[in-house]
């Protein structure tokens, strides 16, 4: 992040600690604890922990009262009554309904209409239902005949019953929620001490931040990391406090340092802690305040450039700039931090045992925490990864947990049974799972699946159908050309599985509009001409991919220059060739005009899907089955610029 002309130098980080070691330092300084007590009215304290015991001023119910419509009686009165020889009680001059003190006793043989809720009267020790009993006019006036016994506290709620005056209602710590509000309200509390929620001060360092909403120059980014950071800042109980983009300027960030950290009671920031000249933050930091930074540089994967500082008594972090890096180390060692600067219990943690489906490399020397989704598969829960790397904002929000590699191993095989730690108290599998190759055809679909949970695991479409064939998935997008029957996708199923015919989308060669090399000219006969070219750059596709095995046929052994260059989307080989990275690549038609690039058709392929044939009946699958044949559906592919497919 050097703004100067200079050719950057390397510093080293401070030493670089393990997780643990990290971590105890960072207490050590901290010694974190609640920071502010402060009272609250009830209706302004939910999501606060209460700051001390709560015990009751009063009973509840304050009074003994009824639990039903009925009367109340002498149980004595009734102990021989019954459907055959019912009791006669005759009616005092009064109804009890709620809110209404009662006035005359009820005496031997006598009765007093009552609400529910309403106050039993003196002499009552039990209430009779309306329906057990029958009017009566008598000449000592209007009465009732009760068909049945009672016992004495029949449908009497006691005084106290619920909340006895002095009982410990609830224990400091206790996050305050509707059902603690409702408690505290019974026995007239209207004020409750809690702890005040930490201020934490959130900037974002860079010069190629952008903010949402903004016009996105050239080698500039949207800022992610400011507005995910908040969220997770008062997901973890306190009020963040945006103080928006700071350039890599050494006074504006000195400035807005020095702010944040007066103002707040912590700060974090993102970006700016790993090695260089340009990376500027580290040392601002270490200026605000003793001890100052006690850890930078940790041993882990995604994290390693994690920044810890304690500078008078207030944290001070700088998280990786790294959407998944930041995510994964404030997750995981700062929220319980601030959760307990915010006087909020420590966080439920809650693992499953699972399976991993693939073999995950990793870099020995430190543990490697991999995001992961989980699925339901033969025999117990799959681990997929869904790693894109530590620059993907949608690796952690699309995880369900993480894994760890430990650092002294170069791998997990594939197969191996693990621990997932859960990011939420329970697993969250889904009703429908589709691994294979994306396409936003795809969301024409599952906008259709009202009240389906659905997963996409986008693992390319040799890597669905391997998926597919261990029962991982429901459905494996697909679109494979077999070369010697020249035909899509049947060749390739498996025992168990059955071809559901999707749609039809043109694939071609993609270029800048107006490059002469390709414009007007038959595809074939253009890539013809320029995979010799050295000045010709392409874009390939990765492994596995059924674009890759057309672009493989296209160019018969060829391997241009560029051809290494393998991502993992139509978008990417897009973005590629109308950024001027590359010249030409294979993409399909709806892609290549979004970009705005020229297109020469190739080949019709047909996106279809492999089902596994044992799982058809379920109600996932079922569902998006039903919403792949309706007439809506089909109009929405058209819309998107795909041809929906002839079905038999």
């Amino acid at each position: 992040m050097s703004s100067s002309g200079r050719a950057p130098t390397q510093e080293q980080f401070l030493t670089v600690l393990s997780r643990e070691d990290a971590a105890r330092r960072f207490a050590e300084a901290l010694r974190p604890a609640p920071l502010r007590r402060t009272e609250a009215a009830l209706a302004d304290a939910l999501g606060l922990p209460l700051a001390a015991d709560m015990r009751a001023p009063v009973d509840a119910p304050p009074f003994d009262r009824s639990g039903v419509d009925g009367f109340a009686v002498r149980a004595a009165d009734l102990t021989e009554a019954s459907e055959g020889s019912p009791a006669r009680l005759l009616l005092n001059d009064e109804t009890i309904a709620c809110g209404v003190a009662p006035t005359i006793a009820v005496g031997p043989g006598r009765a007093t209409p009552i609400a529910t809720g309403g106050p039993i009267p003196r002499g009552a020790d039990a209430v009779v239902m309306i329906e057990h009993t029958r009017p009566l006019d008598t000449p000592d006036g209007p009465a009732i005949a009760v068909r049945r016994a009672a016992n004495p506290g029949q449908f009497v709620a006691f005084a106290g019953s619920d909340i006895a005056r002095g009982e410990t209602l609830l224990r400091a710590g206790t996050v305050i929620g509707a059902r603690e509000i409702g408690m505290l309200a019974a026995v007239g509390i209207a004020r409750v001490p809690v702890f005040a929620k930490p201020r934490v001060a959130v900037l974002s360092t860079g010069d190629e931040l952008v903010a949402p909403g903004e016009a996105l120059g050239p080698a500039r980014i949207y800022d992610a990391n400011g507005p995910v950071i908040a969220a997770a800042i008062a997901e973890a109980g306190c009020e963040p406090v945006p103080y928006g983009i700071v350039p890599d300027d050494p006074a504006a960030l000195e400035t807005a340092l020095r702010r944040a950290h007066a103002e707040c009671d912590a700060v974090v920031l993102s970006g700016g802690t790993s090695k260089g000249a340009g990376d500027l933050t580290y040392r601002g930091v270490g200026r605000l305040g003793a001890p100052g930074i006690v850890a930078h540089g940790v041993a882990l994967k995604p994290g390693k450039p994690l920044c810890l500082a304690v500078c008078d008594g207030k944290a001070v972090v700088v998280l990786p700039g790294f959407p998944t890096s930041a995510m994964f180390t404030f997750h995981d060692m700062i929220a319980p931090v601030l959760r307990t600067l915010a006087g909020l219990p420590a966080r439920a943690e809650a693992s499953v045992r699972a399976r991993v489906p693939v073999r995950i490399a990793s870099e020995m020397g430190r543990t490697e925490y991999v995001m992961s989704a989980l699925v339901e598969g033969e025999g117990g829960l799959v681990a997929y990864p869904t790693g894109k790397g530590s620059g993907s904002v949608t690796t952690f929000a699309q995880a369900d947990g993480f894994l760890a590699v430990e650092a002294l191993a170069d791998a997990l095989p594939a197969g191996a049974e693990v621990d997932v730690r859960l990011l939420t108290p329970q697993v969250r599998v889904p009703d429908l799972v589709i691994a294979g190759s994306h396409c936003t055809g795809l969301d024409a679909v599952l906008a259709r699946l009202p009240g389906v949970s659905a997963r996409v695991i986008a693992v390319g479409s040799l890597g669905g159908l391997a998926a597919a064939k261990r029962g991982e998935c429901d459905l494996a997008p697909i679109h494979l050309l077999d070369p010697k029957s020249e035909t899509y996708n049947a060749p390739f199923l498996a025992e168990g599985l059955e071809l559901v015919s999707g749609w039809r989308r043109m694939q071609g060669v993609v270029f800048r509009a107006g490059d002469t090399r390709f414009a007007g000219r038959d595809a074939r006969e253009a890539v013809a001409a320029v995979k010799g070219d050295l000045s010709c750059l392409m874009v390939g596709r990765n492994q596995g991919a059924g674009t890759r095995i057309l672009l493989d046929g296209l160019l018969a052994g060829a391997r241009p220059d560029g051809y290494w260059n393998q991502p993992r989307s139509h978008n990417a080989v897009a973005a590629a060739v109308a950024q001027g990275r590359a010249d030409w690549g294979l993409a399909i038609a709806p892609v290549a005009e979004a970009y705005g690039l020229g297109f020469l058709p190739l080949a019709q392929e047909h996106y279809d899907f492999a089902l596994v044939a044992a799982r058809r009946e379920r109600p996932g699958v079922a569902a998006f089955l039903a919403a792949l044949e309706a007439p809506e559906t089909h109009a929405a592919l058209r819309a998107l610029g795909f041809t929906p497919a002839p079905r038999s």
